[in-house]
């Protein structure tokens, strides 16, 4: 098979007219001795949609995880809002605006849905529309019917309803979303998307990691596809779904 064109794309130029959101530049980062991610560079504007893809192991989640401040990255930089963060714990970083939805979902299984909801909530009076616990309850109405239940209690398309509730509890300026509907029945995974989409009409930034291109196709703006830690291609929906050679070579299993 004949390998795809890679197209290496650097971040956004700052002299556009939208703002930019996040800023990623020549980011270096790993475990121990382990390095995964080798000069990985991308933007996204505010209210944009972008998801990261790649087979299983080309870093992905660790590209999250930086961003998120749960892994210190040894070179490069990361812009939030203009800001430098890479240095940035990982709760200074969610107070500036960065919600996540982590991959396993990770709700608390001993807390009730009411408290595992209420336990992330910041207040931004800066914010025109805030989410409130009953916005939250509005976008997933299945929650409201399980207040009292235990995490444990819940099926795997209620918890991840419930992790995205938590994290929406935080009033992020950008969201991710980490294997947005892994595990999930056929069924469930079509109300994580059409909630995705409700969200994307409300004007909030996000990113977000599937498996299921033509669901992100649908969703997002941009795509960039990442191999062993950099990103060798990026673009558009209509230009992902043009380009065979990118699913054959980076996204087939």
């Amino acid at each position: 098979m004949k390998s795809a064109t890679i197209r290496r794309c650097g971040p956004l130029t700052s002299g556009m007219d939208e703002a930019m959101l996040l800023d990623i530049r020549n980011l270096e980062a790993g475990y121990g001795a382990a390095r995964v991610l080798f000069g990985l560079s991308l933007s996204m504007r505010e209210g944009e949609i972008i998801t990261l893809l790649g087979r299983n192991g080309m870093g992905k989640t660790t590209t999250v995880r930086a961003i998120c401040g749960q892994l210190r990255p040894v070179g490069g930089e990361i812009l939030f809002k203009g800001a430098r963060i890479e240095a940035a714990p990982a709760h200074r970083i969610a107070r500036l605006g960065v919600g996540l939805v982590p991959e396993g979902r990770h709700i608390f299984p001993n807390l009730s849905v009411r408290e595992n909801i209420m336990m992330s909530a910041i207040h931004r009076p800066q914010k025109k529309e805030s989410w409130t616990f009953e916005r939250v309850l509005s976008f997933f109405p299945r929650l409201a019917e399980r207040l009292n239940n235990g995490g444990s209690q819940l099926s795997g398309g209620e918890q991840q309803m419930l992790a995205i509730g938590r994290a929406l509890m935080t009033n992020p300026d950008l969201l991710i979303l980490d294997e947005a509907t892994e595990g999930l029945a056929p069924i469930i995974r079509q109300q994580i998307w059409a909630t995705l989409e409700n969200l994307k009409k409300t004007g909030l930034s996000m990113i977000v990691i599937d498996k299921e291109v033509d669901s992100l196709e649908s969703l997002a703006d941009r795509h960039y596809v990442m191999e062993k830690g950099e990103i060798v291609w990026s673009g558009s929906s209509a230009e992902l779904e043009a380009d065979a050679r990118v699913r054959d070579t980076y996204l087939s299993v």
